[in-house]
Formats: structure tokens, C-alpha cells, sequence
């Protein structure tokens, strides 16, 4: 089966994004140097607690090079200017970021941008990964980011157990380097006995619903986290007390700190990079297609216009780009009314059933829904477990292979398209949690950083730089995210380290200098 579609990556602004790194501005020899302080604050023993956002990930993985360029790093290489003590990370081996368990591969290379006769596309790094999980790292560590980690896991026993790394219940990435098998992250993080740490936790208590397609639950109401999926919403409330548990903990011992918000995450790059109408009637291996498909539905098109729901047809434009087929869960089930209704107009009913199984909660894709970035690998290939079931169906495989293609004849499964409702409920459990967040932050008198403010900018004007460029959220190009189309790239941790720097020089009257952003990289070059 031909694919229809491919996405072409925009390249306009390569240059500028993934130019060689400029070494930092020297000061002038003969002007007085500048003495640093921390103002009120200790910067002795710094502790970074947060998920993948705080440990470094890039590029859809967590590697070496990407851990340096974190932005508690960063951070950590200001304080030390006033006093800042030494920062630790729990370093992968290498930097592809694939890992092992036994020997056996358990975390993907990181992705690159690879040139194809289609078009640059995100690859995976070839090589194998030399980290092994069950390689445990002694001493402690500084930087407590946990890629993958939810707000509750953070306070979770086992959740750094090699041994439940195998069964699904630890993190591969924690178990490297927990203190024991039934340890806490929060309980290794407050052993150190931090004089100053940030806390930047709750992204991926809706991000992973989100990246997910909305496939997971919203669990708003449910206040037992162990019934969760890891594709659920996370109540707020167990969030707020978790936040809650964290904050007395490290602040028990009198440090200080600095708190995060959560910023729209339906800002970046991998919800806003595939289009919703992504099928080109230019594209010999779709457009000759066009009349056909057209025909094969306009039966169907007059059931829904009788069963007064003509929003839902299916047509492909011959002139214009065209929207791919996607099923809604939140659609009104038609699959009996069409089945019926095909059967009294003259179709067998074998037909039928199969026209009213796959197209009872379908539509095509409109310009409030977000196609997440895999589903460009995914839009009008075969779908083989479809293919699979039109054929145990009956159907003969010619057949079942013309209704098998993904986003053409085959509805988008829920995994790769945000609806409006799913959109909607990702930004209500944001704003609880950023609600929570704030009040948190006035209840502990910690300084909060407005990353929300600072992603809204990124996306929306650019933020510029000193060069005269400006780091945006354009998907490769734009420097500010990585290849996974959700985590920053160096460039976009140093201007995150930068908010960080600014709110703690306010609150705590420190004179730390910020980061030189064009001294990162706005995008791996292999």
C-alpha cells in the first residue's frame, strides 16, 4: 500500500537555529569584575525536583550531552559565581539515550534529523545505547529529574526499583541511581539536605493525556492515583496535596526555593506541525484517487444527511488540500442507524455492518482539532490491525485493504488527533494545577517563574536574541523545541534558566548573570 502523504519539514531558518554555538561575550579586562552574590539566599547545595523538563530530555530521549544542558545545570553554573556548591547529575553513559535492562534494549536512541529522498524526517540515532539500568550509580545526586515521573510518583516507594523497572510499576531512568529499592524520590532528594532547590513538577499529570491523543481517562473525582493510566489526567486535588507533601518536605530543614507553573503545552510544536487538512489532491499517489473515494462515499454521505448530521460527510477536494477521516469518541455512536439505513436502501448486510462499524463516530478532521506529529509517519498508510480485522469480517483482502488506509478509508484512531472536547480538557486540568501552583507558592513564600508567559512568547512572537534572531516553537527551525516536537532544545533550557535566574534575583536580591543562549545549540547536528 502507497502512502498518500508525506510531511515535508520546513527548512527556512536552519541555518540560523543550528548554527555552530558562539562562545560567551568576554568582559572587558579593564573594567572592574563583578562581584556575584546570593543576596538572602544559600545556594551551598542546590536539588532540582521535576520530571523530564528538569533532568534534560531532548530529542525524545535523555542523554549525556542533553543532561549538561539542563537548565538546573545551568542554573547550578551561575550559583556557583555566589557560592553555589557542586552539582551532580546522574549522567546516562552515553549520548545516544537508549538503555538496557539485562541486556535487553527498554529506551530508544534519541531522534535526529535525517535527510530522506521525501524530505527531512526525525530518526532515531542508529548504535546501541551502553547505559544499563541495572547499573546502579552510587552516591547522590543533585539534579532529581525523572523523565516520564507524575507529581504522585514522586512520593511513590519502589518507584526506583530495578527489579519493578521489568514489571512495569519503577522508572528505568530513577532506578539507576535510587538510593534502595523501596526509596522515594522525594525521600533521596531530601537526604541531601538542600540549602536551595526549584521544584518544577505536574507537566506530564496532563501531558501525557495530551501527547497521547487523549486516549487516557480524565480522573477529575478520582482521588485514588494507584487506579491511573499513565495516558490519564491526574485529579487535582491529588495533586495539590502531593505539591503540598513535596514543599513541607524541602523546606522543612529552612532552605529556600523557587517553584514553576505549568505552561500551555498545547503550544508546542507537536501539536501544530502536522496540518488538519495534510492530503495534496497534487500528489499523484492521492489525487488520481480523489473521484473514486468520492463515489465510494457518496452513499454513505446521503445516510448522514438523513439522519440530519451532513457535518459528517466525507469529500476530498480536488483543487484544495483535504482533511483526513478521523473517528471522534465524543460523536453520538451512529454505527446501528447506518448499518440499517444502508440496508433498507438496497446494501448487503455484511456491507452494511462494515460501513456502520467503521464510520458510526467518524468525521473528517476541521481546524479546531490537533494532529499530534506521529501521525505523519501514520496518514494514508496501511493500517495492518485493521486490515487484519476487515479480513476475520469476510471481507476479501483487495477490499479490506482499500478500507484499511489510515486517515483516507480508515477513521484516525483517538491516539493521534486532539478534539476540541479532549483540547478542553487538558486545559482545564492546567489551569487547576497552575491555580494550585500560585496559591502554593504564597503559602510556602516561594518565588513562582511564569514558564506559562514564557512559552506564550516563545510561540507566539519569538523571543529574541542578541544576534538579532528570535528562538520560536516552529517544529526543527525554530530552536526553541527538539525533535520530539516537546521538549526544548539547549537554546530552549537556557532561556528557561534565564526566568529562573530573573525571578531569583528579584526575590532573593542575588545579582546572578544570565546564560548566553546563543552559546547553546538550537538543534543537534550529527
Amino acid at each position: 500500500m502507497k502512502k498518500f502523504y508525506a510531511l515535508l519539514l520546513p527548512l527556512l531558518g536552519l541555518m540560523i537555529a543550528c548554527e555552530d554555538d558562539e562562545a560567551p561575550i568576554v568582559p572587558d579586562p579593564d573594567s572592574d569584575p563583578v562581584v556575584y552574590t546570593s543576596g538572602t539566599a544559600n545556594f551551598a547545595n542546590f536539588v532540582a525536583l521535576g520530571s523530564s523538563l528538569t533532568a534534560g530530555f531532548s530529542d525524545n530521549a535523555l542523554f549525556a550531552a542533553g543532561q549538561e544542558a539542563s537548565f538546573p545545570n545551568m542554573l547550578a553554573g551561575q550559583f556557583a559565581l555566589a557560592g553555589g556548591g557542586a552539582f551532580n547529575q546522574p549522567l546516562m553513559a552515553d549520548n545516544l539515550g537508549g538503555a538496557t535492562l539485562g541486556g535487553n534494549p527498554i529506551l530508544g536512541n534519541r531522534l535526529i534529523l535525517l535527510f530522506t529522498p521525501d524530505g527531512p524526517a526525525p530518526t532515531p540515532k542508529s548504535g546501541t545505547g551502553t547505559t544499563e539500568i541495572s547499573t546502579k550509580l552510587s552516591g547522590s545526586f543533585n539534579n532529581m529529574g525523572i523523565p516520564g515521573s507524575k507529581s504522585y510518583e514522586l512520593l511513590a516507594p519502589g518507584y526506583g526499583s530495578v527489579a519493578g523497572v521489568a514489571l512495569g510499576t519503577a522508572n528505568p531512568y530513577f532506578a539507576r541511581f535510587s538510593s534502595a529499592e523501596d526509596a522515594t524520590v522525594i525521600g533521596d532528594a531530601a537526604a541531601q539536605g538542600a540549602t536551595f532547590f526549584s521544584a518544577w513538577i505536574g507537566a506530564n499529570d496532563v501531558l501525557l493525556y495530551a501527547t497521547s491523543g487523549g486516549a487516557g481517562t480524565d480522573q477529575t473525582g478520582n482521588l485514588d492515583p494507584t487506579s491511573y493510566e499513565r495516558t490519564d489526567i491526574t485529579d487535582p486535588l491529588v495533586f495539590g496535596n502531593v505539591l503540598t507533601g513535596i514543599l513541607q518536605t524541602m523546606t522543612a530543614g529552612g532552605a529556600d526555593g523557587v517553584i514553576a507553573n505549568i505552561p500551555n503545552i498545547l503550544d508546542a510544536p507537536f501539536f501544530h506541525t502536522v496540518p488538519f487538512a495534510p492530503l495534496d489532491p497534487t500528489n499523484p499517489a492521492f489525487g488520481p484517487q480523489i473521484p473514486v473515494l468520492n463515489a465510494q462515499f457518496a452513499g454513505l454521505n446521503l445516510v448522514f444527511q438523513a439522519l440530519g448530521v451532513p457535518e459528517r460527510q466525507f469529500v476530498f477536494s480536488e483543487s484544495a488540500a483535504s482533511s483526513i477521516i478521523i473517528k471522534d469518541e465524543d460523536l453520538l455512536d451512529l454505527s446501528a442507524e447506518i448499518t440499517q439505513a444502508l440496508i433498507l436502501n438496497g446494501v448487503d448486510a455484511p456491507t452494511a455492518g462494515v460501513t456502520g462499524l467503521l464510520y458510526g463516530q467518524a468525521r473528517q478532521s476541521n481546524a479546531d482539532d490537533m494532529i499530534t506529529l506521529p501521525s505523519s509517519t501514520v496518514i494514508a498508510t496501511l493500517n495492518e490491525e485493521a486490515f487484519a480485522m476487515l479480513q476475520n469480517l469476510g471481507l476479501p483482502a483487495e477490499t479490506a485493504g482499500q478500507l484499511a488506509v489510515n486517515g483516507i478509508t480508515y477513521p484516525m484512531e483517538d491516539q493521534w488527533v486532539l478534539t476540541p472536547q479532549e483540547q478542553e480538557a487538558v486545559a482545564t486540568a492546567r489551569d487547576a494545577y497552575n491555580q494550585t501552583i500560585e496559591a502554593l507558592a504564597a503559602q510556602f513564600n516561594l518565588p513562582m517563574v511564569d514558564i506559562d508567559a514564557l512559552l506564550e512568547q516563545v510561540s507566539d512572537t519569538g523571543f529574541p536574541l542578541a544576534d538579532g534572531s528570535s528562538v520560536t516553537s516552529t517544529f526543527a527551525t525554530g530552536g526553541g523545541f527538539s525533535l520530539d516536537g516537546v521538549h526544548p532544545t539547549p537554546r530552549g533550557y537556557a532561556l528557561i534558566a534565564n526566568s529562573f535566574i530573573k525571578v531569583i534575583n528579584d526575590t532573593y536580591g542575588s545579582n546572578l548573570p544570565d546564560v548566553n543562549p546563543l552559546g547553546y545549540t538550537g538543534l543537534y547536528i550529527d
